[in-house]
C-alpha cells in the first residue's frame, strides 16, 4: 500500500464520517496529507497519522482499554504506524504489541472512526497532531492479556462504563457507533 491507497481509503469513509466534529476533522487530514508526503512516519514534526484499534467482544458490548502511562488516561490501543500505509495492519500490530492478545479479527478494512487530538511536547518531541484513523476489531476476553511498557493496565470495560474512565466525545464516539453495529 501506498498513501495515494491511505488517502482513498480516508476519502471512502467520508460519507460515513459522524456529521459536525468528526467531518471537521476528517476534512482536515487531506490538505495536511498533502502537504506533508512524510506523515506516516514520526519524522513529521508537525503531526504524523497514527492507527487505532477498537478492539469489542464479539457481542460488542465490551472494549478493551489501555491506562495509557504517558498520557495516564484510559484510551482505546494503538499508536504510530512507522511508515506502514496499509493503517489497519498497523491497528492489528498496535494491538498485539499492546495487548498480548494473539487472535484478532479485523471486522472490516474500512475504517471505522478518525480522530485528530494535540499530543504535548516530551522532551527532544515538540507538541504536534495525531491524525488517528480508527478501524474496529473483534477479539475474545477469555484470552489472557499481557500488560506492555505503555500502559499502566488493560482492562475490558462494558460500553456503558467507558465514560467513567474517560468522558471525552472521542471516545463517546466510538462507543456510539459501537451501539449502532451490534449484532442481533
Amino acid at each position: 500500500m501506498t498513501l495515494a491507497d491511505t488517502i482513498a481509503l480516508l476519502r471512502r469513509y467520508e460519507i460515513r464520517a459522524e456529521a459536525g466534529h468528526e467531518a471537521a476533522m476528517l476534512a482536515e487530514y487531506f490538505p495536511f496529507m498533502a502537504a506533508h508526503p512524510d506523515c506516516l512516519g514520526r519524522t513529521c514534526l508537525d503531526g504524523h497519522l497514527t492507527a487505532s484499534a477498537w478492539i469489542v467482544d464479539a457481542a460488542r458490548t465490551r472494549t478493551l482499554l489501555t491506562h495509557h502511562r504517558k498520557l495516564d488516561r484510559w484510551l482505546q490501543l494503538g499508536g504510530h504506524v512507522d511508515g506502514e500505509a496499509d493503517l489497519a495492519l498497523a491497528a492489528m500490530r498496535e494491538a498485539q504489541e499492546e495487548s498480548g492478545l494473539a487472535r484478532l479479527r479485523l471486522a472490516s478494512p474500512e475504517v471505522f472512526d478518525v480522530d485528530r487530538h494535540r499530543i504535548p511536547a516530551r522532551g527532544a518531541e515538540p507538541e504536534h497532531w495525531h491524525f488517528d484513523v480508527r478501524f474496529l476489531i473483534e477479539a475474545d476476553p477469555a484470552e489472557p492479556l499481557q500488560i506492555s511498557s505503555e500502559s499502566k493496565d488493560l482492562a475490558w470495560v462494558r460500553l456503558e462504563d467507558v465514560a467513567r474512565l474517560n468522558p471525552e466525545e472521542s471516545l463517546a464516539r466510538l462507543v456510539r457507533k459501537t451501539e449502532r453495529h451490534t449484532p442481533p
